[in-house]
């Protein structure tokens, strides 16, 4: 007969933390200049409370996608943006993704037109799936991530 394996309390926190993260559809979204992050669920755009689940996005690692935007107007008043997504292997804490993202997001903030630029910021998603464009641009809309102020050059 096998043996069973011991309770694992820390496994079992963590499995609760995914679960409560993957049924509330948390996203974590940080619009520049104006500095303000907050978490949205992804799929009905509405604004989540700090408390557990901000605790269970921060304190607990997990696979993560992150996409990363810079929000432009062209000269004839148009919106379009520049984004990359970025998935890094493996399981990580968010503190620890801390140089990934200002690494590739100064990357594409140099890329982009200064003049033409509203804002920036990126959408941290802490599963393994993959964002659309335009659900992206509806998450930026709904952060009023294009009402901000213009981006010295």
């Amino acid at each position: 007969m096998s043996k069973r394996k011991t309770h694992n309390l820390q496994a079992r926190i963590a499995r609760s933390c995914r679960s409560l993260l993957a049924s509330n559809h948390v996203a974590v979204v940080n619009i520049d200049p104006s500095g303000r992050q907050g978490m949205i669920n992804y799929k009905s755009l509405k604004n989540i409370a700090p408390g557990k689940i901000g605790q269970a996005v921060c304190d607990i690692a997990h696979r993560r996608t992150i996409y990363l935007s810079v929000l432009c107007i062209d000269t004839r008043g148009d919106r379009y943006s520049k984004s990359i997504e970025v998935v890094p292997d493996g399981v990580y804490l968010s503190d620890h993704l801390e140089d990934v993202i200002e690494h590739c997001y100064k990357q594409l903030r140099d890329a982009a037109n200064q003049n033409q630029m509203v804002a920036s910021g990126w959408i941290a998603i802490p599963e393994s799936i993959s964002l659309e464009e335009d659900h992206a641009a509806r998450i930026f809309e709904a952060v009023s991530a294009w009402n901000q102020q213009k981006v010295a050059a």
